[in-house]
C-alpha cells in the first residue's frame, strides 16, 4: 500500500499510520497501523512533528489489515514515564556536552522539556511522582527536568500565559546548567565538603548565568532568574546574597521547585520525604527564604485533595480525607479506614500525609 505524508493540520481521526513514527526516542512514539484517534493528535503536537505518514487509501488500507491490528496498541500513546526516562537521557547527553565546553542548544533544551510539559500542565498531579522516578546516581539529571516542570505548574498556578510559563519550564531546566563547570570530584563527593569545595558549589548560578546570557531565545528575565535561584529574601542566599526587594519573581519560584524536589527525592546522604511534609517545612520552617505567594501557589498544588480521596499517613494507617481546612490545606480531617476514627491531622502534628493511595 502507498504511503504520503500529510500534515498534521490534514490529519483525521481513522486514519492509518503506515510507519513507525520516531521523534528522539529509542522507541516508537506511534506504531505502525495505529488508527488515528483524538488522543493522538496532542502527542504528534508534543514532540513538534509536523507531518505524519499514512496509508494513501485509508479504508482500503483497513480492509487489508488483519482484525487484531485494528486495535490501538498499547504503547501507541507513550506514557509520562516513557516520555520521562527519554528526556532523562537527551538531557544527560546535553550535560555530558556542556562538560566538554559545548554551548547549551536552547532548541534541543526546548524539544527535551515541551513534551513532558504539555502533559503536566494538563495533569499537575504527575509531579508528585517525580521523586519515584529520580535515583541517587543520576540525581542532578533529574532534579534539572524535575525543577522545570514544578516551576511550570507553579507560574501556571500563578497565572502565567503559556508562553511565560515555558519560559519559566526553560529556565528551571538550565537553572543548575552551571554544575558542568564544577569538577566532578566535588559534584559527586559523597562525603562533607570543605568549605573551598562549598564556595565552588555556590558559584554554579554564575557558570550557568555565563552559558545562557547569550541565548536570544531566552528572556533576560529569566537569565536573571537563573542567576538568582539560589538567592533568599533575608539575604541568606548566594551568590550575592540579594534581598528581597532585588530578588525576583521567577527566581522565587524556580527556588521554590528546586527546594521542594530536593527535599522529595532519595539522595546519596538523605532519605527522600513526603510532599506534604516538605511543604510545610518550606512554609514553616524557611519562612522568611521564599516569597509567600510563590509557596502559597505550591502549597494548594499539593494540597489539592478533594473529598474522599484515600491517603497514607506517617504512622501508616490509611484513611479517607473528610474535609480540609482552607487554613492548614496539608492536614485535613482523615477517617481511618480500619477504625473509622475521625483523626485530625491539625491537631496530631506529630503525624503528616506521606502520600496519595492511587492503587486502590
Amino acid at each position: 500500500m502507498e504511503t504520503i505524508y500529510i500534515p498534521i493540520s490534514e490529519l483525521r481521526v481513522g486514519k492509518v499510520i503506515s510507519e513507525d513514527i520516531f521523534a528522539n526516542t529509542q522507541y516508537p512514539i506511534i506504531f505502525k497501523n495505529t488508527i488515528i484517534t483524538h488522543e493522538h493528535l496532542p502527542v504528534f503536537f508534543a514532540f513538534n512533528i509536523s507531518r505524519v505518514p499514512i496509508y494513501k487509501d485509508g479504508i482500503e488500507a483497513r480492509s487489508e489489515i488483519k482484525e487484531t491490528e485494528l486495535i490501538v496498541p498499547k504503547e501507541a500513546i507513550p506514557s509520562f514515564k516513557k516520555i520521562y526516562d527519554n528526556s532523562i537521557e537527551q538531557f544527560k547527553k546535553e550535560f555530558k556536552n556542556w562538560e566538554a565546553g559545548a554551548k547549551v542548544d536552547i532548541t534541543k533544551a526546548r524539544k527535551i522539556i515541551l513534551p513532558l510539559l504539555e502533559m503536566v500542565l494538563e495533569d499537575r498531579t504527575i509531579i508528585f511522582d517525580l521523586n519515584e522516578y529520580s535515583n541517587p546516581k543520576d540525581y542532578l539529571y533529574h532534579h534539572c527536568v524535575a525543577t522545570a516542570l514544578i516551576s511550570s505548574v507553579i507560574a501556571q498556578k500563578l497565572g502565567y500565559d503559556k508562553g511565560m510559563t515555558i519560559q519559566v519550564a526553560i529556565g528551571g531546566l538550565l537553572a543548575d546548567c552551571g554544575m558542568a563547570k564544577v569538577h566532578p570530584r566535588i559534584r559527586d563527593k559523597k562525603t562533607t565538603l570543605t568549605e573551598q569545595e562549598f564556595n565552588e558549589i555556590y558559584k554554579h548560578p554564575i557558570y550557568s548565568y555565563n552559558m545562557v546570557k547569550d541565548l536570544t531565545i531566552l528572556k533576560d528575565t529569566m537569565k536573571e532568574a537563573i542567576f538568582q535561584h539560589h538567592e533568599r529574601l533575608n539575604g541568606s542566599g548566594y551568590p550575592k546574597g540579594e534581598k528581597i526587594a532585588n530578588i525576583s519573581t521567577f527566581a522565587q519560584i524556580i527556588a521554590v521547585a528546586d527546594v521542594f524536589h530536593a527535599m522529595t527525592c532519595e539522595r546519596v546522604y538523605r532519605t527522600k520525604q513526603s510532599s506534604f511534609k516538605v511543604i510545610e517545612m518550606i512554609n514553616e520552617s524557611e519562612f522568611g527564604k521564599f516569597d509567600i505567594k510563590v509557596v502559597r501557589a505550591l502549597i494548594d498544588i499539593v494540597a489539592d485533595l478533594p473529598i474522599g480521596t484515600i491517603v497514607e499517613l506517617s504512622n501508616l494507617e490509611q484513611g479517607e480525607v473528610m474535609f480540609v481546612n482552607k487554613f492548614a490545606p496539608t492536614r485535613p480531617l482523615i477517617k481511618l479506614c480500619h477504625s473509622g476514627e475521625i483523626f485530625d491531622l491539625g491537631k496530631n502534628r506529630t503525624f503528616y500525609i506521606s502520600r496519595i493511595i492511587t492503587d486502590l
